[in-house]
């Protein structure tokens, strides 16, 4: 059975496990491919499979002013990670105390005592321990020590590129959201609740609610075909998204407004999972609200056709 803990303190039965450490943010092919090779050592080892992972992200821990940066949020992470065939997750709360323990002393009174590991996963980046002390050479050597084992997979390239969180993030904030979405093996969603908005979308004839987009990475401003799940309905709703400041109207904060094909219910309140299809146009000023809603209505059209191609969901 899939269990999450926030803290190092574990039943007996999951030690001597294989322990995945990373931030796994987006849960994209790479990360598929860490995971599948470490099954296979499940199934051969006949043992528990886990994740050590963190909340906050130590990078936006690190940076403060670092808000928009996820690809997924940790509940998103925690349902993947499930379906991926992972018996448990640590998702520890990193903290200033947390980051100050020394890197010999997260392996000797963290990984060993509480944890006690057979195998542990890391890539090649990875580092750990005050000041990023520690890292794989260093994990090596602690592993002859302990008595454990580290597994270093070899980066999944695609191209010749390395697959990973920060190159997906780039393409969305280039909105090259087809090729993100090829790298995730599914499409980017933001899942955030609706929001009382101003009704400027109602009063140009084209009813939108506002999302909440929390610490998700800021795709591309414009607008972006859609399909939407709401709360937990499997339906699944067509429709349009506008990301951006309104600069036709002078707005300063930047929005995610959904407009749903053909629906007329009340979504306040709502928990969205909005699912990017299709980058349509970049933000921009129109000069007045006829040429503005003009724009929307060719918006709608490109919309529609989009969504009836093949989707990944």
């Amino acid at each position: 059975m899939f269990k999450i803990y926030n803290n190092f303190i574990i039943p007996r039965k999951l030690k001597k496990s294989i322990l995945l450490i990373g931030n796994f943010d987006g849960l994209h092919l790479g990360h598929q491919k860490v995971c599948n090779e470490a099954k296979k050592y499940k199934n051969k080892y006949k043992l528990k499979l886990g994740v050590l992972t963190f909340n906050p992200l130590p990078v936006m821990f690190f940076n403060n002013k670092m808000k928009n940066y996820r690809l997924t949020n940790d509940s998103q992470k925690f349902i993947l990670l499930k379906k991926m065939g992972i018996d448990f997750v640590i998702n520890k709360r990193f903290n200033l105390k947390f980051s100050k323990i020394k890197s010999e002393k997260f392996i000797k009174n963290i990984i060993v005592k509480k944890i006690d590991p057979k195998f542990i996963f890391v890539s090649n980046n990875f580092r750990y321990g005050n000041k990023r002390k520690g890292g794989v050479r260093e994990l090596i050597t602690e592993s002859k020590k302990y008595r454990f084992n580290v597994i270093k997979p070899e980066p999944l390239r695609i191209k010749k590129k390395i697959v990973s969180s920060t190159s997906i993030r780039d393409l969305l904030k280039k909105g090259k959201i087809k090729k993100a979405n090829k790298l995730l093996s599914r499409n980017w969603v933001i899942k955030g609740d609706v929001q009382r908005g101003k009704q400027l979308g109602k009063k140009l004839g084209f009813p939108t609610c506002n999302i909440d987009i929390n610490n998700y990475i800021l795709a591309k401003p414009g607008v972006y075909s859609i399909k939407v799940t709401i709360d937990e309905s499997k339906e699944i709703l067509n429709g349009i998204a506008y990301l951006g400041y309104r600069p036709t109207f002078e707005g300063k904060k930047l929005l995610l407004e959904v407009n749903l094909f053909g629906f007329n219910g009340n979504l306040y309140k709502k928990i969205l999972n909005v699912y990017f299809f299709n980058f349509i146009r970049r933000d921009k000023k129109f000069k007045n609200k006829i040429s503005l809603v003009t724009q929307m209505k060719k918006d709608l059209t490109k919309a529609k056709l989009d969504l009836k191609k093949k989707i990944i969901l």
